[in-house]
C-alpha cells in the first residue's frame, strides 16, 4: 500500500496543483479550474493505489520532505510574478479574483504596499502566492512533492499547508481566508492595538513584562488591558501583543526586562490575543459550512504544535488558533525532534519572504542546513542565470 504522503502528492498533480476535487462552494459561484471535470476523491486515490507498483518499500528519513507555510507579514509588492509561467497559476489568481472580488494579482505584482500590507488583502495574496509557489516546485522538482511527510503554517499558512495535504478544497479555502482576514482587520480597528517583536535573553522573564505592561495600562484608566505573548518564534525570541500602550510600555522598559530588541510590526492589530474574540464567530460559521477532511500528510497545529488527527480537530483549532500564541518554536522541535544519527529532512519554505527559514536556522541549525527557499518573485531568465 503506498503512503498517504504519496496519494497526497498524486492528488494534488492529476488535479493540476490543486484542481478541485470535491466541489467548490455554490453561494460563491466561482470553482477551481477545471471545472465539468471534477473527480471523485476516493476514486482518484483508489486509481492511484491500483497503478501503483506492488513493491513499495519505506522511505529513508533523509529522502523525506517538509513545507513550511508563511503567514502575514512576508507579503511585498512583485511576489507571484516568478510564478506566472508555471502551469495553473494564472487560473488560480483568477479564482482569487471572483472570490475575493478584487484583481488580487495586479495587488500583489503592482500594489501600492499599503494595500498589499491591509490584513484584508495580505492573508488572502500569502496563501495563494504559497500554493502557487508549490506549483512551480512541483514543475522544477516534482520528487520533493512527491516525498513530503509533513508541513506546517504560520498563522494564516495554515489554510495554505492544509489546502496541500488535501484536508481543505482550494476555492473553500479561499473564501475562509477572506472571511478570516475581513473578520481580523474589524477586531483589530475596534481597539488600538499591535504587536512588538522582541529578542530577549537568558534573563527574561515575558510573563512578568506582559503583567507589569498591563498594570501600567490600569493605571492609564484602561480597563481589561491586553498584553501577552502571541508568537513563539525560537529561544528567546518572542512576539507580544496587545494595547498600543501596554507595548509602548515595554519599548521603554525593554532595559529592565533584559531586551536586546523590540520592534513595532507593521500590522494592524493584537492578533493571536483575546482581542481577536470577535473573529471567532464568522471564521467558526464558514469552517462550519467547508467540508474538511483528515490531511494525507502530518499537518502541525498553531495552538498545542500537535499534528491534526481528523476533520473536526482542523475546524476546532483554526477558529481557536485566533486568539491563542502561535507556537512555532515548538513546532519545530515537533517536526524536527529525532534520534541522534538520524538524517534530517530537506525543508521548503514555499511563498514570500524567507522569515520562516530564518526562524529555523535559530531553532535548529542542522535542520536548516538542508532548507531551500521557493522564490515567487524572479523571472525564469532571472533564474538560470
Amino acid at each position: 500500500m503506498r503512503s498517504r504522503a504519496i496519494l497526497a502528492a498524486t492528488v494534488w498533480r492529476r488535479l493540476g496543483g490543486g484542481q478541485q476535487a470535491r466541489g467548490a462552494p455554490r453561494r460563491l459561484g466561482s470553482s477551481w479550474p477545471g471545472e465539468g471535470r471534477a473527480v471523485n476523491l476516493a476514486e482518484l486515490l483508489q486509481s492511484s493505489v491500483e497503478d501503483e507498483e506492488p513493491r513499495w518499500r519505506r522511505r529513508p528519513p533523509q529522502e523525506g520532505t517538509v513545507l513550511l507555510f508563511p503567514g502575514q507579514g512576508s507579503q511585498f509588492v512583485g511576489m507571484g510574478r516568478g510564478l506566472l509561467r508555471y502551469p495553473n497559476v494564472r487560473d488560480m489568481f483568477r479564482v482569487a479574483d471572483k472570490v475575493l472580488g478584487y484583481d488580487l494579482l495586479s495587488l500583489c505584482l503592482r500594489g501600492p504596499q499599503a494595500e498589499l500590507d491591509r490584513t484584508v488583502h495580505s492573508q488572502p495574496a500569502i496563501f495563494v502566492a504559497s500554493l502557487a509557489a508549490v506549483e512551480k516546485l512541483s514543475h522544477q522538482q516534482p520528487s520533493v512533492i512527491e516525498n513530503c511527510v509533513a508541513a506546517a503554517g504560520f498563522s494564516v499558512g495554515e489554510f495554505s499547508a492544509l489546502v496541500f495535504a488535501g484536508a481543505l478544497d482550494y476555492t473553500e479555502a479561499l473564501y475562509a481566508v477572506k472571511v478570516r482576514a475581513e473578520a481580523m482587520q474589524k477586531a483589530s480597528e475596534a481597539v488600538p492595538s499591535g504587536m512588538l517583536s522582541v529578542i530577549g535573553q537568558h534573563e527574561s522573564n515575558y510573563n512578568f513584562a506582559c503583567l507589569e505592561a498591563r498594570e501600567h495600562c490600569k493605571s492609564l484608566g484602561i480597563d481589561n488591558p491586553v498584553c501577552e505573548v502571541s508568537n513563539y518564534l525560537f529561544p528567546d525570541s518572542r512576539v507580544i501583543a496587545g494595547h498600543l500602550q501596554a507595548l509602548k510600555f515595554l519599548q521603554e522598559n525593554s532595559k529592565k526586562h533584559y531586551f536586546k530588541r523590540t520592534k513595532m510590526l507593521p500590522v494592524s492589530g493584537a492578533f493571536h490575543t483575546r482581542l481577536m474574540e470577535p473573529a471567532k464567530e464568522p471564521l467558526a460559521e464558514i469552517l462550519k459550512s467547508t467540508e474538511i477532511q483528515k490531511p494525507f500528510i502530518c499537518v502541525y497545529s498553531n495552538v498545542d504544535s500537535k499534528k491534526y488527527m481528523h476533520s473536526k480537530h482542523i475546524q476546532d483549532l483554526l477558529v481557536k488558533q485566533l486568539v491563542s500564541p502561535v507556537k512555532w518554536e515548538q513546532t519545530m522541535h515537533a517536526i524536527y525532534e529525532r534520534k541522534q544519527g538520524v538524517e534530517f529532512p530537506y525543508t521548503y519554505e514555499v511563498g514570500p519572504g524567507k522569515q520562516l527559514g530564518a526562524i529555523l536556522k535559530n531553532c535548529n541549525l542542522k535542520a536548516w542546513k538542508l532548507y531551500k527557499h521557493i522564490d515567487v518573485s524572479e523571472d525564469e531568465e532571472a533564474e538560470e542565470t
